[in-house]
């Protein structure tokens, strides 16, 4: 395991890393590698493999790479936080698989220009209004000529719902997607990954969209309630409003009947030529 650590880069992430939160980031991996494997070995996935996961999170990604490519490949893993990259470098330890870490922005990630076979980035373009393109072009740079890849996912957030969900979520969710209004970002970002590979000289290879359903566990509340410490710091919710609506989630946590996650989710890759 290495770590490089760039401080001056490293910027305030929007979920809150508690225990429940990792999970959910384990059971979003678990949910795509079951539906993608077949795109991930078709853009360039394989044993031997050099993979560049972009925006990496807490790794739940990464170390799915990193089984893959083992022994021969190798996984490097960049995010801008430091919290996320120490959760991803404890699970690739428990995990036993090498994965090597390093703060950095997706728009400027330090690694060596075409020197990768694929390039990852999930669910990082939703949260960086006006700087989608510019991180899509970075991206296309650190893949290989003549065939890296680029690999892209992210959401509709328009279609997500949590059935079952006690009244105060439609106020929580609303809260949150005022967040990301003010900040710029396009919370429909999925329905223009094609567009994004385009402009960055890739050829798209592959554009597709599934709906996820998932029930989820005890304490997962959707990122909305991730973002709460953001949208306490937005002044967009009280702590009078997060000690209310966890009072409310607690009460329907303990019937837990019915509550299931339905959100669109959107995958593209494109590949380099030259």
């Amino acid at each position: 395991m290495t770590v490089d650590r760039k401080k001056d880069e490293v910027a305030d992430y929007t979920l809150r890393l508690n225990d429940s939160e990792v999970e959910r980031y384990r059971l979003m991996a678990a949910l795509a590698e079951e539906r993608e494997r077949d795109k991930w070995t078709a853009a360039g996935a394989v044993p031997g493999a050099r993979i560049a996961d972009v925006g990496c999170g807490p790794g739940a990604i990464a170390v799915r790479l990193a089984d893959i490519v083992a022994p021969d490949g190798a996984v490097w893993a960049v995010d801008r936080d430091d919290e996320a990259l120490a959760v991803a470098s404890a699970l690739a330890e428990r995990t036993g698989v090498p994965v090597h870490t390093s703060v950095g922005p997706a728009d400027a990630t330090g690694l060596d220009e075409g020197s990768f076979d694929l390039v990852m980035l999930r669910h990082v373009l939703a949260h960086n209004g006006g700087r989608e393109q510019a991180i899509v072009d970075h991206l296309a740079e650190l893949a290989k000529p003549g065939g890296g890849t680029v690999y892209l996912a992210d959401v509709d957030m328009s279609s997500f719902r949590l059935r079952g969900a006690p009244a105060v979520y439609d106020e929580m969710d609303e809260r949150y997607r005022e967040m990301h209004r003010r900040r710029g970002n396009d919370l429909t970002i999925g329905t223009r990954l094609d567009e994004l590979l385009t402009a960055a000289g890739l050829e798209v290879v592959a554009y597709e969209g599934h709906i996820n359903v998932m029930a989820p566990p005890p304490g997962m509340r959707g990122p909305a309630w991730a973002a709460r410490d953001a949208l306490l710091a937005e002044g967009l919710a009280t702590p009078e409003d997060i000690a209310r609506w966890d009072d409310a989630f607690q009460k329907t946590e303990e019937i837990r009947s019915g509550l299931r996650f339905f959100g669109a989710t959107f995958v593209a890759f494109g590949r380099r030529a030259v």
